[in-house]
């Protein structure tokens, strides 16, 4: 293999990991009492059409979830590129050879907002005041930023929430960008 693509490899292995870390931490984070468990039971639903299996559920910042608590895994840049955010409702249709095809069936109200990006033990952050809201390496990564860059962030406009999606770079932190 060519050091091109062990890096690359690599580069893959640390990308998942540090998902699966994240998804853990959501999944022990959240209780059967969660407004989000809440609204999945309410909103997530199952059928069989000519397109294959049919699943909705709720984006939970990583993933999708049905109304069973089932964990349908949404890749990293099309969450970035669509912008989803936390609460919104998603179609993932099955197709009759395996194929995965989501689509955005359900915004919720956003909000955009300042922050700074942080990263701690290799894991990407919007700091808002006090607060630290977790974000997707694929937009991170996209985006170019670097930790202690000013970025527009999309997030819920009600209710609480542990994620959210970068919207832009506003601007690049000088020290950073120097080195």
């Amino acid at each position: 293999m060519k050091t091109k693509d062990l890096q690359k490899l690599h580069d893959l292995i640390a990308a998942a990991e540090i998902n699966l870390k994240a998804a853990k931490k959501l999944l022990n984070g959240r209780s059967d009492s969660s407004k989000l468990a809440a609204k999945i039971k309410d909103q997530a639903t199952l059928s069989i059409s000519d397109q294959g299996k049919i699943v909705e559920g709720i984006f939970d910042g990583e993933n999708m979830l049905d109304s069973n608590q089932k964990i349908y895994p949404v890749p990293a840049n099309y969450a970035s590129k669509s912008k989803l955010i936390e609460g919104d409702k998603l179609k993932l249709i099955i197709a009759s050879d395996g194929t995965f095809i989501f689509k955005q069936i359900g915004p919720i109200e956003r909000k955009r907002i300042t922050a700074e990006l942080v990263e701690k033990e290799g894991e990407y952050f919007a700091k808002v005041k006090n607060a630290l809201y977790q974000l997707l390496l694929a937009s991170v990564t996209y985006y170019q930023a670097k930790p202690g860059d000013k970025i527009a962030i999309i997030v819920p406009s009600e209710g609480t929430f542990t994620h959210a999606v970068i919207d832009n770079v506003i601007e690049h932190d000088q020290e950073n960008t120097s080195k």
